[in-house]
C-alpha cells in the first residue's frame, strides 16, 4: 500500500494525490482464480457515495494505540501494529504474509480520539483472504470494536460502506475532521487489474463511536 500525503495548513486533512490514493493497498499480483472467485463481487447495498455520519452522543476517549480489532459481524479478530510513513510520504503497510494482521495509520488520531482514526488492511494475496477480505459486507448498524493499549475498548457502528475509484478517493471524507470520534476501516476491492497486479477500488468503512468499555 503506498499513497503520497501531505498536511494541508490549517485543516488537519491528509491530502492524497490524485491517482495514488490507496493505490498501493495490496499492491501485488494475486492468483487469477481468486481474483475471479465470486465471492469478491462488491455487494449490492454498497454505495458509491459517502454514507451520511450521524452526531453521536457517546464523548471522546483518551489517546491510546489500538491493539486489536474485532468485527463479529464478519469474523475478524486481529491484532493492529502502528503503521507510519515510508521515507518517500508513502504509507507503511502490515506485512502482505501476515493475513491477520491490521494496521492503524499513526497520522491519524487514536481510535476514539474526535476526529478519524484510520486502520488499514489487506484484502487478500496470492496465499489467500486476508484481515479485510469481507469489508465489503459490512452494513449500517454493525459493530466495530477497537481494543486500546490502555486496557479500554472503542466501540462503533458502521455507518456505510463505499466504493471509490483509486483515481477519485474521497480524501476529505477519510481523512476530514468530523468534530466527533469516526473510525475508517480501508482495504482494496472492485475489478483486478492483471496488467498491474492492482485491485483499480477502494473500500471504505465509514463508522461513528457509540461507546467504550
Amino acid at each position: 500500500m503506498k499513497f503520497s500525503s501531505k498536511l494541508v495548513p490549517g485543516l488537519a486533512v491528509i491530502l492524497v494525490t490524485a491517482g495514488l490514493a490507496l493505490a498501493g493497498l495490496v499492491a501485488h499480483a494475486i492468483s487469477p482464480a481468486h481474483a475471479a472467485d465470486p465471492s469478491t463481487t462488491i455487494p449490492r447495498w454498497v454505495s458509491t457515495s459517502v454514507p451520511a455520519q450521524p452526531s453521536p452522543s457517546a464523548g471522546s476517549m483518551p489517546a491510546s494505540a489500538p491493539v486489536r480489532v474485532v468485527i463479529p459481524a464478519i469474523g475478524v479478530n486481529a491484532p493492529v501494529m502502528i503503521v507510519g510513513q515510508n521515507n518517500d510520504g508513502t504509507v507503511q503497510t502490515p506485512p502482505l504474509g501476515q493475513h491477520n494482521l491490521a494496521g492503524w495509520y499513526d497520522h491519524s488520531v487514536t481510535p476514539g480520539q474526535r476526529g478519524p482514526s484510520v486502520i488499514v488492511g489487506h484484502v487478500d494475496s496470492v496465499t489467500g483472504p486476508s484481515v479485510f477480505f469481507d469489508l465489503k459486507k459490512l452494513r449500517q448498524g454493525d459493530v466495530v470494536e477497537v481494543r486500546l493499549a490502555d486496557g479500554r475498548t472503542a466501540v462503533f457502528a458502521v455507518d456505510g460502506t463505499q466504493v471509490a475509484s483509486k483515481t477519485s478517493f474521497p480524501t476529505r471524507a477519510v481523512y476530514g475532521d468530523t468534530g466527533f470520534p469516526s473510525l475508517r476501516l480501508v482495504t482494496c476491492g472492485g475489478p483486478f487489474d492483471y496488467s498491474t497486479g492492482h485491485y483499480l477500488d477502494n473500500i471504505i468503512v465509514y463508522a461513528h463511536i457509540t461507546g467504550q468499555s
